[in-house]
């Protein structure tokens, strides 16, 4: 039987260097929960509530060379400073960086909404995208740091729903202000809900002061800003904007991969890494990251299809076509939930996931065979809803199976870097779906075979409009043309689903620590044995 040893936050409060709080009650957890859940849905939102709003703004304030700029340099800001919010929350504390999350996100907010240029407007949403990075990791640490890895499924599983809901619902209710009010409210209507979180975290939220040596790796972090942002300027712009093969983007390659080598090289000299390397020497890390990026880079890039999939192929109505994606948050939210009540009661999280991944293949398979042979509508609907289900037992698992595995004072930069990572893939992601659709159109388009000649170049630069104002039997040919198109998209998903499943498979099993803290539990390369299991519900 194992040995009980004080932890080392115990044994400084033995020798009174540091003060212990009183045990965080259910009641506190809650209130504090609420905050972080209203707090992470408005990060969320604002990555999406923009799109449906941009063509009121564009009117009004001009500057459509601006117009995507809009939405990448918000996920751009955001994703860049994520790893940093989580290092300087283990130096220190998660107090004083949530405050300053929340606070530069509402100021950022407040500036969009009185913007009176696109290019104040784009310099204001960098401003509010500093503050989102640290939104969604700071919340999970937070709740890390609360609630026991064995009862952190049921948390984690509401905080995947609420994402997925927000996500997909941004464009719904964007609409609805835009059209009811004004495309300001979009972004005034964060700081009411903002300062009410703010406020309940703040009287509900105690931390212990734990000493720490505070050193900050600026460079560290500079270097890894500007290899993401290299990174995604390259996927965003590449195919575009420059050719693959310009030498717009392959300098942009290079000087990505240059700062990728010397920000290894910084983190192996840095006295504190922002992005501990030691982190990837733990196998349950490493496979955590790669599951979620690969399931991000399917659902988010395939996500960003339906819309024009449903307006093109089934002639539905532009404000229609996002509430035919509802299945596939409907299944994120019900999967999400049933999920991490099941990881409270068995203390597992590998099985439901590997049965998630599979099912998820399977739906990808059928969507694709959907789509591309003109199936009805209702039977795509049914597909959205398999991935849905599919996909919502993933990344809360994988959040709960990363704090489970390293040490407690690695946890904030091995949660930021999960969901940094997760970013990641959803951008590359829509990058290699938007780069699958156009090779697909232009290839279809050029094509020799076509029983009727279309103007390939228009219709690829006019989309959905062109298409439109076609004629009858003309249309018929460009939406088959589309149809296969964007069903070679959804094939992407069958590809990261089963890489997924396969990486899933290798991940070691932990017992799941059943309090906050320092553990003595097997270390992430031991498997789960019956007995550590016997001893964990003991």
């Amino acid at each position: 039987m194992q040995k009980n040893h004080p932890s080392s936050e115990q044994g400084l409060a033995a020798s009174g260097m540091i003060e212990m709080d009183a045990p965080v009650t259910r009641r506190e957890i809650r209130l504090v929960y609420a905050g972080f859940m209203v707090v992470m849905a408005l990060a969320a939102l604002d990555q999406s509530i923009v799109s449906t709003a941009l063509p009121r703004i564009v009117s009004d304030l001009g500057g459509v060379a601006y117009l995507s700029w809009i939405v990448t340099a918000y996920v751009l800001a955001s994703t860049s400073v994520i790893p940093l919010y989580g290092k300087l929350s283990d130096q220190y504390g998660r107090k004083p960086l949530i405050y300053s999350a929340v606070a530069i996100f509402l100021i950022g907010s407040v500036l969009c909404a009185f913007a009176t240029s696109m290019m104040q407007l784009l310099i204001f949403r960098v401003i509010q995208g500093l503050g989102a990075g640290g939104l969604v990791p700071l919340s999970q640490i937070i709740i890390g740091d609360l609630v026991p890895p064995r009862e952190r499924g049921r948390y984690q599983g509401n905080i995947g729903m609420v994402y997925a809901a927000a996500i997909m619902g941004g464009p719904i209710l964007g609409g609805i202000i835009a059209d009811a009010l004004s495309w300001h409210w979009i972004f005034l209507i964060n700081l009411p809900i903002g300062l009410a979180a703010f406020v309940m975290i703040a009287l509900t939220l105690r931390r212990r002061h734990v000493p720490r040596r505070r050193s900050i790796d600026f460079l560290g972090a500079a270097l890894l800003a500007g290899a993401t942002s290299g990174l995604l300027l390259m996927l965003s712009l590449g195919g575009r904007v420059w050719p693959w093969l310009s030498l717009e983007s392959l300098g942009m390659m290079i000087g990505t991969i240059v700062l990728i080598g010397l920000f290894i090289w910084r983190e192996r000299h840095a006295e504190e890494p922002v992005m501990p390397l030691l982190l990837f020497r733990n196998k349950v890390f490493v496979l955590a990251i790669l599951v979620t990026a690969l399931t991000f880079m399917c659902t988010q890039g395939a996500g960003v299809y339906y819309p024009l999939f449903f307006q093109i192929v089934y002639g539905v109505k532009m404000s229609n076509s996002g509430w035919l994606s509802a299945p596939m948050m409907i299944g994120t939210v019900i999967s999400a939930r049933v999920n991490g009540q099941i990881v409270v009661r068995t203390g597992r999280y590998k099985k439901t996931m590997v049965g998630g991944l599979l099912m998820g293949f399977f739906g990808y398979i059928f969507l694709v065979a959907a789509s591309s042979t003109a199936q009805p509508i209702y039977l795509i609907e049914i597909c959205l809803l398999i991935i849905g289900l599919a996909f919502g037992t993933v990344t809360p698992n994988m959040v709960v199976a990363v704090q489970n595995a390293v040490d407690i004072e690695h946890m904030g930069a091995a949660t930021a870097a999960t969901t940094f990572f997760r970013a990641l893939g959803g951008v590359t992601g829509v990058a290699a779906c938007g780069a699958i659709l156009t090779a697909s159109l232009t290839d279809q388009f050029t094509s020799n075979t076509m029983p009727i000649k279309l103007d390939g170049a228009t219709l690829l630069k006019g989309g959905i409009v062109q298409v439109m104002a076609l004629p009858p039997e003309a249309n018929l040919v460009a939406v088959e043309i589309y149809r296969q198109a964007i069903a070679s998209v959804f094939a992407l998903g069958i590809f990261c689903s089963l890489l997924a499943f396969g990486l899933t498979l290798l991940l070691p099993e932990l017992p799941l620590r059943t309090r906050v803290g320092p553990s003595e539990e097997p270390k992430p390369s031991q498997p789960l044995q019956p007995q550590d299991r016997i001893l964990q519900e003991k």
